[in-house]
């Protein structure tokens, strides 16, 4: 008795390996990972292994299993016979050893299995309400050595500013602020009242940060650079508002965001009026790299939600602003684009403007097809942002070409074209101009249309 008690008590002090058991063997089904083009699923593996004999580990494995139903291929007899040979024990412990501990091994293995059940089924429940937010997200990411704790700041940052635009345009009718400013941004654009708006909301939150050092907008005549005392070392270039022209009809419009790291070789100290004079610019022109070292970009999609999407190069995260308590939560997580897509958004008024191969192209896509012998169906809503959100989620071919009227096409490559074709790739897909990868390309000035985009 002796010896079944120390049994017992080397039972219940055990490691709790994972294990899966059937009725007539024991079966130990470790969990693989299989990685999908599409979505990232878990598979458990069906191979099997079967102990005639098995040892104490392995015999408390199959007990610690959530199965009500525990059975072993081994007689209780031959178990210990395995734990205690004939002539080590005496006929007092054979007789007694066979009933009580089965009964042992039974009854733990029934309460464990029941226990255990408790414990998934509340791990269930909690997963139906449990919310990742933005900002838990990304120190996450930080404490895995994805991002540094400045990056955190600036991305925080810019959230911070995507939230306050989205409060003013779901009132911008409300509080006159909707029409022109009366005034055009160095693109020739009419700039609109939130034009405006939203790029000083964006600076004063990337100023605020203390983490950014040169500020590249849509709507500035040329790179800002942030005050010595709160300057800090990276580039962030974003278009506040993409689809201005939307605002006064409330359709979809959208925040365009990228973020670079510092240039070492290209280091200067800033008046306190923060005043490029030519070298500077021309030093801050070296600084605004090609899209292929962007350390993150992202867009902020304003429609009937809010939604955040940002890369930081480990795929394409989407988070949907919770208005209940102004929290933007992972709702998309690792987006990848579907392989086919059933749309294409061209702004087809332009159509006759357009050279005669892309025409041919678009003549290809209205004709039925596979999968089902369908045609692509023509979908443009007037905003880059709002277009590529819909690719990354469903598919498609989006491009914005140059025509007889625009020989350099309508996007900006710094702040629209690099961080979408960053996103782009990120989910599975491709960036082109029609001769190169777009984010292979350096940008020879700041402000710089490109010919095609994605």
């Amino acid at each position: 008795m002796r010896e079944q008690g120390q049994l017992c008590r080397s039972l219940q002090t055990a490691p709790i390996p994972s294990g899966v058991i059937s009725q007539t063997k024991l079966i130990v089904s470790p969990r693989m990972n299989h990685n999908h083009t599409i979505v990232v699923g878990r598979k458990i593996s069906e191979n099997t292994v079967t102990h005639r004999h098995p040892p104490i580990t392995a015999m408390f494995e199959a007990i610690l299993t959530s199965s009500s139903q525990i059975t072993f291929s081994a007689s209780s007899s031959s178990i210990i016979s395995h734990l205690f040979p004939i002539k080590n024990r005496s006929r007092h412990t054979r007789q007694s050893f066979g009933g009580s501990f089965a009964c042992t091994i039974r009854c733990k293995a029934v309460e464990i299995a029941a226990a255990e059940s408790g414990i998934k089924e509340e791990k269930r429940k909690k997963g139906r309400y449990a919310l990742e937010n933005l900002t838990t997200w990304l120190l996450k990411q930080e404490q895995a050595g994805n991002i540094d704790a400045e990056l955190t700041v600036v991305l925080s940052g810019i959230s911070m500013a995507c939230k306050q635009i989205a409060s003013l345009l779901q009132r911008s009718s409300i509080i006159n602020l909707t029409g022109a400013q009366g005034t055009i941004n160095i693109q020739g654009e009419d700039q609109k009242k939130l034009d405006v708006i939203s790029n000083e909301l964006f600076c004063n939150c990337l100023r605020s940060s203390g983490r950014t050092g040169i500020i590249v907008s849509e709507e500035e005549d040329a790179p800002v650079a942030v005050e010595e005392t709160n300057s800090g070392n990276y580039i962030v270039v974003f278009d506040p508002i993409d689809g201005s022209a939307n605002i006064d009809t409330a359709l979809t419009t959208g925040s365009i965001f990228g973020i670079y790291g510092p240039d070492e070789q290209c280091l200067f100290d800033i008046e306190d009026d923060s005043t490029l004079d030519e070298a500077k610019q021309r030093c801050i022109i070296n600084a605004c790299q090609p899209g292929k070292n962007l350390l993150a970009a992202g867009y902020c999609l304003y429609s009937s939600s809010v939604v955040f999407t940002v890369s930081i190069g480990k795929g394409v995260f989407a988070f949907t602003l919770d208005p209940t308590f102004g929290e933007f939560v992972l709702t998309h997580e690792d987006i990848k684009i579907p392989k086919t897509g059933k749309i294409y958004s061209f702004n087809e008024g332009n159509y006759e403007l357009w050279d005669g191969k892309l025409q041919s192209y678009l003549g290809y896509l209205r004709q039925p097809g596979p999968p089902n012998g369908k045609p692509y169906s023509g979908r443009y809503i007037g905003c880059f942002v709002g277009e590529i959100h819909r690719m990354l989620l469903y598919g498609g071919i989006y491009g914005n070409p140059k025509s007889k009227n625009s020989k350099n096409g309508n996007l900006r490559l710094l702040y629209e074209c690099a961080p979408m074709s960053y996103l782009v790739e990120q989910a599975g897909g491709k960036a082109t101009d029609g001769h190169q990868r777009i984010l292979d390309i350096k940008p020879q000035q700041v402000l710089i249309s490109l010919q095609n985009e994605p």
